[in-house]
């Protein structure tokens, strides 16, 4: 993929709205290291076609849910 060792941005797809809302990590994206872009490594696709790319945290463990 990159030689970057942290992602760019963390991709979840969120359901609900608000404070009802449940925010599923699915991937990350990496800035290409020769063009202008990302690379985007998704482990799953949501059904309803909403992903949200985020900066990662400092202190971002690898739970699944929650929000960001």
């Amino acid at each position: 993929m990159t030689t970057a060792k942290r992602p760019a941005f963390t991709a979840y797809t969120v359901t609900g709205d608000g404070s009802k809302a449940y925010w599923t990590r699915i991937g990350s994206a990496w800035l290409q290291n020769h063009s202008e872009g990302y690379n985007l490594d998704l482990q799953a696709l949501p059904v309803n076609g909403r992903i949200i790319l985020v900066p990662p945290k400092a202190d971002e463990a690898s739970d699944a849910g929650g929000a960001p």
